[in-house]
C-alpha cells in the first residue's frame, strides 16, 4: 500500500497516541469496542495494523506493539524510492521543454518580437544576417575585455561588406585597444572603407546597432555561458543609441601616429587609474574597467609611484591627497582643446 499525506495526518495524531498506549498497557485486548466496527479509534487502529506496528497474539488474546524501528522501512524506502522516480522524470521533462525552447529561440517567430535571446553558436549568425541587411548605419561599441579575437576576420569581413554597401559605420573601443595588433588591423581594414573608429578611457558593455531599428547587448547566462539579447523595442533602441553618442563624443580618433593625442590619451589613462585607486577597486576590477591585464595595470600603479617618488601604495595614497589629486582634473597634455577631433583642422 501507498502511503500519502492523509496517512501520514492521522499517523502523527491518533493513531501515534494509540499507538503510545499499547505499549504503555502491553497491549489491547482484542475485543476493544473502541477499535471495533464503527468505533472511534477504529481508523487509526486499522492504520497502525495496515503499517505493521500492531500484531495480534491469538493465545493471549490481545494486539501487540511492534518496534517502530523494525517497520520503518517498509513505508519510508518505497517514499525514497517514489521521490527519485520523480526528480529523474521531472529532469527528463526539464530536458525535453529545452530541447523545444531551444527550436523555438532559433525560429523566425522567436526573433520578430521586441527582444530575443541568443545563446552559444546561435549568436555569430544572427548578427551577421543582420549586418548583411543594414541599409544605413551600423554602430559598435567593443570593450576590449571579452574580445574573441580569433572572430576578428569575420567580423572584418562582414563590416567591410556593409561598409562597401554604404553603410555608415562607428566603432567605439577602449584605449587600451590600441596595444592590440589583430585590433590595428581590423581598424585599418574598416577605416580604410571610410569607417570612423574612436577610443575611450571607460570602460562600456558590448552594444551593436543596425539602422536604429536593433540592438544586440549582452545577456545574463551561467559561468562560460555565451548570451546574448536582440532588442527591437524603438524606444529602448533609442535610449541605447543616445549612450552611445554621449561616449562618441568623448572619444578619441582610433590612431598611433598622432603625437599629441597619444599623450592624451596616456593621461586619461593614468586618470582613470588614478580615480580607480582613490575609489578603493580591487586591482582586477581597475584593470577591467581600463581594458587592460593585470599585469598591465600593475605598472600602471608602478609608474604613478615613480611620479609621486614614494614606495607604497599607502604612501601614494597619502601623497594624491596631500596634493589635491583626484584624477578628474585635466592635465596639459589631456586638454581636448589641443587635440582635433575627426573632421576638424588644427
Amino acid at each position: 500500500m501507498e502511503y500519502g499525506p492523509d496517512e501520514r495526518s492521522v499517523f502523527e495524531t491518533a493513531a501515534s497516541e494509540l499507538y503510545e498506549e499499547l505499549v504503555a498497557q502491553a497491549g489491547m485486548p482484542v475485543g476493544d469496542p473502541r477499535i471495533e466496527h464503527d468505533g472511534e479509534l477504529l481508523e487509526p487502529f486499522s492504520l497502525l495494523k495496515q503499517i505493521g506496528l500492531v500484531v495480534l497474539d491469538k493465545s493471549a488474546g490481545r494486539w501487540l506493539p511492534v518496534d517502530p524501528s523494525i517497520v520503518q522501512s517498509r513505508v519510508v524506502t518505497p517514499l525514497g524510492q517514489q521521490g527519485a522516480e520523480l526528480i529523474a522524470e521531472s529532469a527528463h521533462w526539464a530536458k525535453a521543454f529545452n530541447g523545444l525552447s531551444n527550436a523555438w529561440r532559433r525560429s523566425p517567430e522567436a526573433l520578430r518580437g521586441p527582444f530575443a535571446e541568443l545563446r552559444g553558436e546561435a549568436i555569430a549568425p544572427y548578427i551577421t544576417s543582420v549586418v548583411a541587411d543594414a541599409s544605413e548605419e551600423l554602430l559598435t561599441a567593443q570593450p576590449q575585455t571579452g574580445r574573441n579575437i580569433g572572430q576578428l576576420p569575420k567580423a572584418i569581413e562582414r563590416e567591410v561588406g556593409a561598409l562597401r554597401r554604404g553603410v555608415q559605420m562607428r566603432t567605439l573601443y577602449q584605449h587600451s585597444a590600441r596595444r592590440q595588433v589583430a585590433t590595428n588591423k581590423y581598424v585599418a581594414a574598416v577605416t580604410a572603407e571610410g569607417a570612423q573608429v574612436r577610443t575611450l578611457d571607460e570602460f562600456f558593455n558590448r552594444l551593436i546597432v543596425v539602422d536604429r531599428r536593433i540592438a544586440i547587448v549582452p545577456g545574463q547566462g551561467g559561468p562560460g555561458e555565451s548570451v546574448a539579447l536582440a532588442v527591437r523595442e524603438p524606444s529602448l533602441v533609442s535610449y541605447l543609441v543616445d549612450i552611445f553618442e554621449r561616449s562618441w563624443e568623448r572619444a578619441r580618433p582610433f590612431t598611433n601616429r598622432d603625437t599629441p593625442l597619444v599623450r592624451a590619451i596616456e593621461a586619461e589613462q593614468r586618470a582613470m587609474t588614478i580615480r580607480m585607486l582613490i575609489g578603493g577597486h580591487a586591482d582586477p576590477v581597475g584593470a577591467k574597467r581600463l581594458g587592460v591585464s593585470p599585469r598591465t595595470y600593475a605598472g600602471y600603479i608602478s609608474e604613478l609611484k615613480k611620479e609621486f617618488e614614494v614606495e607604497s601604495r599607502f604612501q601614494l595614497g597619502y601623497e594624491m591627497g596631500r596634493r589635491g589629486v583626484t584624477g578628474r582634473d585635466v592635465p596639459p597634455a589631456a586638454d581636448r582643446g589641443n587635440v582635433p577631433r575627426e573632421g576638424e583642422s588644427a
